[in-house]
């Protein structure tokens, strides 16, 4: 998944040091140099800022200091990565290293190394721990974190002033009550922005579930989409927001992005959002703050969801030993920050989330960077989670209509026979 939700149109940039020798080749020349296939995706929206200026100057100084082994460095946009990865694997031209948004499908097919094998120790320490454990698949670590995005609750500072709101709401009915308050005192404003339309409604329900105590998913990877926790959280939105008129009259029709410009037009005064958002709120001059995400009281376990993109190491070419070498540098602290801050991403690293955090430099990051360390993700090492997760884009937002819990009730019995086939 893209965390910067872009989808670049630009065409493939090839950089770095061209393969040698055909299709199916080790990349080894007679002079025992190996080259590396790195395939990444592209943060950048234009030909200047694509992601292929950061890897190809990585790699000119990886091959520096390691001149045994060179680089080819593909940069493909998000809308073709996948189908170039898998035109390489059929072609017997296998990539050494992916970065790319997911990971389980890789690991079904059996083609990546742990990531205990190709990650030295001090990486392996370095990564944040919730991030690492996110990657793995029946207890055993296969996705590498790259960069990350952690949820927090946005406000209208100046919306909250003239409802007479001091501070952003801790729990559900405090939520309730702000809501009423700024309906009441701000005609014209929509006091919550409840997005579960297609584009990401997955995202909204993870977070409003897991603050109500449940979640799409168990710690054992099974679907809990029609708990009786889930069923609460949908009731209390349907009840409290959406029959109350405090969010959108229809929920499952609002896409984030419609959710992201309203509260950067001044017309949506509270919303869970990314980092993102802030350029956006800036842009448009909104006096914005930001929180943790409401729970349903006071004793409920806080956290926010997380997302990252990741990093695979192939084993089609036995590059083990390369690739650790490879990975230990682009890890490094000095590599990492220059991503993160290229991008507005999160750190996946301990020393990275350090740097960002100290001296006030990133003030504007200070509640995601916060979170990062207690959050939550979806199902990412369940192959059958790419499919399940169209489904609860597609339907979930009928869960806030009459009749929600049959759409729970729904979504679960096809969740759990997308898993049953998929692990077949």
């Amino acid at each position: 998944m893209n965390l910067l939700a872009r989808k670049s149109c630009w065409p493939i940039a090839v950089v770095g040091t061209l393969l040698l020798g055909g299709c199916g080749g080790t990349g080894l020349t007679a002079d025992g140099t190996v080259t590396l296939k790195l395939v990444a995706a592209d943060y950048g929206d234009s030909e200047a800022t694509s992601s292929s200026h950061y890897w190809d100057e990585l790699a000119r100084r990886f091959e520096a200091a390691n001149p045994k082994i060179k680089v080819s460095v593909q940069v493909v946009s998000w809308n073709d990565i996948d189908q170039r990865v898998a035109a390489m694997i059929k072609n017997g031209s296998s990539p050494d290293v992916v970065q790319t948004g997911g990971y389980a499908d890789q690991v079904a097919a059996g083609r990546l190394y742990p990531a205990s094998d190709v990650l030295s120790i001090d990486t392996q320490v370095n990564m944040i721990d919730a991030f690492s454990k996110a990657g793995q698949v029946l207890g055993s670590q296969y996705g590498i974190p790259f960069v990350a995005s952690s949820r927090a609750f946005f406000y209208n500072k100046a919306v909250f002033a003239k409802a007479g709101i001091g501070q952003p709401p801790a729990t559900w009915e405090e939520l309730r009550k702000d809501a009423a308050l700024i309906r009441q005192k701000v005609p014209g404003v929509i006091p919550y922005g409840l997005p579960l339309g297609p584009e990401e409604a997955q995202a909204e329900s993870m977070m409003w579930t897991m603050s109500g105590g449940g979640g799409l998913a168990d710690n054992a990877g099974n679907y809990t989409i029609d708990s009786e926790q889930n069923r609460a959280t949908f009731s209390w939105l349907r009840t409290n927001l959406v029959d109350a008129r405090l969010t959108y009259p229809d929920p499952g029709t609002v896409d984030r992005k419609t959710a992201f410009g309203d509260f950067a037009a001044g017309k949506v005064a509270m919303l869970n959002g990314h980092p993102s958002l802030i350029q956006k709120a800036l842009n448009a001059k909104i006096d914005y703050g930001t929180a943790a995400i409401p729970r349903r009281d006071a004793q409920a376990r806080a956290g926010t969801l997380g997302v990252a993109d990741w990093m695979m190491a192939f084993k089609a070419n036995g590059h083990r030993a390369e690739i650790k070498k490879f990975l230990s540098f682009v890890y490094t602290k000095e590599n990492t920050l220059k991503f993160d801050e290229l991008y507005n991403l999160l750190p996946v690293t301990q020393d990275t989330r350090d740097e960002m955090t100290s001296g006030g430099k990133h003030e504007d990051l200070k509640q995601f960077l916060a979170a990062l360390p207690s959050a939550s993700f979806y199902p990412l090492g369940d192959p059958s989670w790419d499919k399940v997760s169209g489904m609860v884009k597609k339907d979930v937002g009928g869960a806030v209509r009459d009749g929600g819990d049959d759409v729970l009730a729904t979504l679960q019995h096809a969740a759990a026979e997308a898993a049953s086939k998929a692990r077949r």
